[in-house]
């Protein structure tokens, strides 16, 4: 993607949807945190409906603790690695209450230092309950960014890296959301919707396919 095309790509998108959100469910920094933790190799769709039983029962850290590994793991049996999810999230809830004060720090540092939260997990929280633009760079931002010549990439830290470099400033803070659901909904995996994308004509394989 050329330079010049960055600008008028993202205008597309925010006018499209001005204020895009995360689709999982949550009332909390901590259930965010939970739900994103909870979110890996897993549909949002699942882990919404996981949540809602969970997070009924333990909406906060403290909480999570008294239910334990074994209720918890019941609780989110219906979602993938759910055993590894459930020993993470209440090890995560022990070291929110006895080392943060039972809160979700703001820092990318203390974040990656939880049981399974890694350095997407951190961009998810500190751009969704913080307002930092970070990149959260899922399967969709992955494939979004490396098909239209936006951010290319051989992983997602170097895709990361590139879309803070490219992305306009005035778009940052949503950008990882206007991503990840152009890739969910139209620049599928398999079949990208070209014909009916609103950004193709600045997009590399847009554009290819539009002149074949």
């Amino acid at each position: 993607m050329k330079p010049e095309a960055i600008e008028p790509f993202f205008a597309t998108l925010a006018a499209a949807n001005p204020q895009p959100q995360t689709e999982l469910e949550f009332t909390s920094v901590f259930e965010l945190l939970a739900a994103v933790l909870l979110s890996a190799q897993a549909t949002d769709v699942s882990v919404n409906k996981a949540g809602k039983r969970l997070f009924a029962l333990a909406p906060t850290p403290q909480a999570m603790l008294a239910l334990g590994v074994e209720r918890v793991t019941e609780l989110i049996r219906t979602i993938g690695l759910f055993r590894t999810k459930a020993r993470n999230l209440v090890e995560t809830c022990r070291i929110l209450v006895e080392q943060h004060g039972g809160e979700v720090p703001r820092s990318r540092e203390a974040l990656q230092a939880l049981p399974g939260v890694g350095r997407k997990t951190a961009n998810v929280v500190l751009n969704v309950a913080f307002g930092e633009p970070t990149m959260a760079v899922d399967t969709h931002v992955f494939r979004v960014s490396n098909r239209t010549g936006l951010a290319p990439g051989r992983d997602p830290m170097a895709v990361e890296l590139s879309l803070l470099e490219r992305v306009p400033p005035q778009y940052l803070e949503d950008a990882h959301h206007w991503l990840i659901l152009h890739g969910r909904y139209v620049c599928l995996a398999r079949t990208p919707l070209c014909s009916r994308c609103g950004v193709a004509r600045w997009c590399d394989t847009g554009r290819t396919v539009a002149a074949a």
